[in-house]
């Protein structure tokens, strides 16, 4: 099987290398070693270091030295609007409860959540669900994009497959996998 042991940062490497894609949600992009289908149908195992946040046109380099795109798909989420001075105060209300949150240069963008969503029309923002990717910030200490990772309990039994579409399933395997998990520093 094909592996990929090095991320190349989105525009950090050639395009003509690219032998596929594959397209994982937000929650799909956060990993360090797993078995992988591109949308091609190659099978790889990704198989980092340490866990990685992923990111939109981020390359997986493989073995013989082409490259699988990561493509974030599209997801459900909910673009907060309002005047700049309102938006300042719920990206700070977003902030204190430690919610992933994308910031675009009009609105904010976090996964569906209807209590935050009632939350923010509470505050005067409006609310608008749809389907789009998904990229939050890093967090302030974050290195570049990457996510620090520590375990947070969600051990995963088996093995997971992510697969070249919006779909992540647990499968066993004969080969064993590290498990996954984030712990999110604050205020250090």
């Amino acid at each position: 099987m094909m592996r990929a042991s090095q991320v190349l940062p989105s525009g950090g490497w050639d395009r003509a290398r690219e032998r596929s894609a594959i397209a994982l949600p937000y929650d799909g992009r956060h990993r360090r070693r797993l078995t992988m289908r591109a949308a091609s149908g190659l099978e790889f195992l990704l198989d980092l270091a340490d866990a990685h946040a992923l990111r939109d046109g981020d390359g997986l380099l493989l073995d013989d030295g082409t490259v699988v795109r990561v493509v974030a798909s599209p997801e459900p989420v909910a673009d907060i609007r309002a005047e700049p001075h309102l938006l300042l105060r719920v990206a700070w209300h977003i902030g204190n409860r430690h919610i992933p949150c994308e910031l675009l240069p009009d609105r904010i963008r976090i996964a569906r959540d209807h209590v935050l969503e009632a939350m923010v029309r509470g505050l005067g923002a409006t609310v608008e669900r749809g389907e789009a990717p998904f990229q939050p910030e890093g967090g302030a200490y974050a290195e570049g994009h990457r996510h620090e990772q520590a375990g947070d309990g969600h051990a995963r039994d088996g093995h997971e497959h992510a697969h070249g579409h919006a779909h992540t399933h647990e499968h066993d395997h004969e080969h064993a996998h590290g498990t996954h998990g984030a712990e999110h520093r604050h205020g250090r």
